[in-house]
């Protein structure tokens, strides 16, 4: 995906694709642990992959364009810290998670805890849906 995103120009829609590559990382991640087919569950696992990479452009893109030219090395350094101690707490909780209930249920109950997050923040903060273009991005106390 990110060979495929890499010559494209920047997207028009960012916060409806931010919005439906998380939603589709969560749908694909419950089928991926309801499944008992190797190839749906080898093309749930690209789907995944994909639709991740496409809201870690889109996430990373916010990061740098949104924030004031002073703060972005901190923003982007707590931004790091955040990323990378988020995967290590996930690895644990799927961990605890499948040995207490077992790897298809924790496998399902990531995936339904994705779209959890997803309706939340969608619900919570309506502007992201609406965003547009990353090329027009810029904080908010600055003109481009």
């Amino acid at each position: 995906m990110a060979v495929f995103q890499a010559p494209r120009s920047p997207m028009t829609r960012a916060g409806r694709t931010l919005l439906l590559s998380v939603a589709t990382v969560g749908v694909a991640t419950v089928v991926f642990g309801l499944s008992q087919n190797f190839w749906l569950s080898l093309a749930m696992l690209v789907l995944i992959g994909a639709s991740h990479n496409i809201s870690v452009i889109i996430r990373q893109a916010l990061v740098q364009s949104l924030t004031p030219d002073a703060m972005r090395g901190r923003v982007s350094a707590v931004n790091q810290v955040f990323i990378g101690a988020s995967n290590e707490l996930g690895d644990m909780e799927s961990g605890v998670t499948a040995k207490l209930f077992g790897p298809a249920l924790s496998v399902v109950a990531g995936g339904l805890g994705t779209l959890l997050v997803v309706a939340s923040l969608a619900g919570k903060w309506p502007q992201i849906r609406p965003l547009g273009s990353l090329r027009e991005l810029h904080p908010a106390n600055e003109t481009p």
